[in-house]
């Protein structure tokens, strides 16, 4: 739901960047859970302050005191259990369950799977990882997207097999 940019200040406030539609979705939260990008385990961390600032959210973590403790957490993913989130609407998806689908174009040429997605300013891009080791990044707009198959496990899309 978003990345630690940097520290905010000198008393351990994080300055992050929000990933999700609702830039403002993670202050409804009192704990974040993370996970630095060198490591694979996440660590609950309890919100003692959050607000907007820009279009970034600052926090103050119990615990991070520091510009240097702040510092550490730079990079980190930030999430919120799965539980803890509303059901998304109609035609509505959580990044995260996006990930690992097929993805397949109207000729019906399987395209790769679901690596991530990209933050390219005006949309999303998913990140798709090809049998052969290649990438493609398509853009996640209806132009291109055609439906997500969520029980089937699929993504249809409009994009060229050779592209």
């Amino acid at each position: 739901m978003g990345r630690v940019a940097a520290p905010h200040g000198v008393r351990g406030a994080i300055k992050v960047s929000p990933l999700s539609e609702d830039p403002a979705a993670l202050l409804g939260f009192s704990q974040w859970w993370m996970r630095r990008h060198e490591q694979d385990v996440w660590v609950p961390h309890r919100i003692v302050e959050s607000r907007m600032q820009s279009r970034a959210i600052v926090a103050a973590l119990e615990g991070v005191t520091t510009r240097d403790d702040a510092g550490r957490l730079r990079g980190a993913s930030v999430g919120i259990p799965r539980e803890s989130l509303p059901a998304p609407g109609d035609h509505e998806y959580y990044r995260s369950d996006l990930v690992g689908m097929q993805v397949m174009n109207r000729s019906g040429d399987v395209l790769g799977t679901v690596l991530d997605f990209v933050d390219s300013g005006a949309h999303p891009i998913v990140r798709v990882a090809a049998r052969d080791g290649r990438e493609r990044l398509i853009p996640w707009v209806a132009q291109y997207v055609d439906g997500v198959d969520v029980d089937g496990r699929r993504i249809d899309v409009d994009w060229p097999a050779d592209y």
